[in-house]
């Protein structure tokens, strides 16, 4: 098996996962409270859906790191508080500016460090400029992937989106980003988040499910 999919039974998850749009690009959808012992051991990556309570995703904070420690690759998506469940993720609160694009010639601030990385092969560019809840400041060995410039609140490392090969004593890697595309895409509306999570489930089917 390839690609599985952790969520928290939510509308937007439910239809993100099985309505047309996404249908059939997860191998497998495991509900997050009753995600068990050895359930992701044989999947190459596992994505963890957007907005998923926190609690929930805490107290399965071990079958992750096992995940990792096994040279899994997990990616996890944004409002989740992966601060308080992952190893080296670090996460400091901006408020939300959902209106930015109402004043035209607005710069949000995103940038683009890495655009040779891999994923940009799938992803537009223009595909993660949208809100954002909060910055991420990558640890030591991770590849920032979309920044916030600091004149626009950024600081010196504030990030939306980075790879961290190498965690879990060096086999796993982490990709963690603020974006929150499964509730948008689920709750129609903003089509920036759904061409977000169709880009990147562009990158996972080729390189993990060829």
């Amino acid at each position: 098996m390839s690609l599985a999919v952790v969520e928290g039974g939510c509308y937007y998850h439910h239809e993100t996962i099985h309505a047309e749009r996404f249908r059939g690009r997860f191998d497998r959808a495991f509900y997050a409270p009753d995600l068990a012992e050895g359930d992701l051991d044989d999947f190459t990556a596992v994505m963890v859906a957007d907005r998923i309570s926190p609690t929930v995703l805490r107290a399965k904070r071990r079958l992750f790191l096992h995940y990792l420690n096994q040279g899994g690759t997990l990616i996890v998506l944004g409002e989740n508080q992966a601060h308080t469940w992952l190893p080296g993720v670090e996460w400091t609160f901006k408020p939300t500016n959902f209106w930015w694009w109402l004043d035209k010639g607005t710069d949000p601030g995103h940038r683009i460090p890495n655009p040779d990385h891999e994923v940009f092969r799938y992803l537009p560019q223009r595909a993660v400029v949208w809100h954002f809840h909060g910055l991420l400041h990558p640890p030591a060995g991770a590849v920032p992937l979309v920044t916030i410039a600091p004149e626009m609140g950024g600081g010196p490392d504030g990030t939306l989106l980075y790879d961290h090969p190498g965690v879990g004593g060096g086999k796993g890697r982490l990709i963690v980003t603020t974006l929150d595309p499964f509730y948008h895409n689920g709750s129609h509306f903003m089509p920036m988040a759904t061409a977000f999570l169709a880009g990147l489930l562009d990158w996972t089917d080729a390189t993990f499910r060829r």
